[in-house]
């Protein structure tokens, strides 16, 4: 039987929490808006977050929880949605927003102005008290699409996720745990982590993704099956050291599997680029683009 979506949120250590706003800053572009937010952590911790939107105003309509990338990059965290990172084509946020979503971006622990903390001290401090860093940072991004869900100009129905490298492991994880996320769209990394173990290639990854025992009750293709029947889009480079071609193809297999067991077999989409590594291309952005729009366009149940 695969893994249940309770048994999924104990074995990550996921927690309920919620934000506060505290502050919002409107900053007015040619043709989008970028509101600079600040947010509050019940226990007192301020997070920085992004929000991009259309200008204007407008009835309520779909929109994007945005999860940023890790990239041994800790002074970028949210700012990316805004400002780009070098795996991405260009920033996101602004492209969104003329695409008519409203955008929400939030730092992860250890990342943009929480970066006073190591990943490896917060994830070493998190399993000592019996929790994750990953379920601390899912938790947070359960708290931000509620936010996001809560604004006026948003459409709870039509709420999609996206992401690249963490970002995109991040947004599997948080739609196969909660269902008020639509469509999901991702980039650079999907692939079965005892595939990656057997060859290496699992030290690549940063310290916020351990979780003990989660390979000895599923895998990374059972969750992200957890998805279905909702859409989802894959997106991999065959040349991407943390997307080995034989990882992705055990991952795939299971996931497909998964939908098909939904019968949503065509709800599912995997994007394979030849010669390409850890970054976004084109074919990747245009897909995610295009997938949104049939996804987010009409109100889906």
């Amino acid at each position: 039987m695969p893994i249940s979506v309770e048994r999924l949120r104990a074995l990550l250590r996921v927690p309920d929490t919620s934000l506060e706003l505290v502050t919002s800053a409107v900053e007015n572009r040619s043709d989008h808006i970028i509101e600079h937010l600040r947010f509050r952590l019940p226990g007192g911790t301020e997070i920085r977050g992004f929000l991009t939107r259309p200008a204007g105003d407008r009835r309520p309509g779909p929109a994007i929880l945005y999860a940023h990338a890790h990239g041994v990059r800790y002074d970028i965290g949210a700012s990316e949605l805004v400002d780009g990172r070098p795996a991405l084509l260009s920033a996101p946020g602004p492209i969104l927003a003329r695409e008519g979503y409203v955008t929400l971006c939030i730092d992860m622990p250890t990342f943009g102005e929480r970066a006073d903390v190591t990943e490896s001290a917060a994830t070493k401090a998190a399993l000592w008290h019996g929790q994750t860093l990953f379920g601390q940072m899912l938790g947070e991004q359960a708290a931000a699409l509620t936010w996001l869900a809560a604004r006026a100009a948003v459409d709870p129905a039509r709420i999609g996720m996206t992401g690249i490298s963490m970002g995109a492991t991040l947004t599997y994880f948080l739609a196969a745990i909660d269902p008020r996320i639509k469509a999901v769209a991702h980039l650079c990394c999907y692939a079965d982590f005892a595939t990656l173990i057997e060859t290496g290639a699992h030290d690549l990854h940063g310290h916020y993704l351990t979780i003990p025992g989660l390979l000895t009750e599923t895998s990374i293709g059972e969750i992200a099956g957890l998805v279905a029947p909702r859409p989802q889009l894959i997106c991999v480079g065959l040349d991407d050291p943390l997307t080995p071609p034989p990882a992705i193809e055990r991952a795939f297999t299971q996931t497909l599997t998964a939908y098909e067991m939904a019968d949503a077999g065509t709800a599912i989409t995997l994007l394979e680029e030849v010669g390409i590594g850890h970054q976004e291309t084109s074919s990747m952005r245009g897909s995610a683009l295009d997938f949104f729009r049939r996804h987010l366009s009409r109100t889906l149940s």
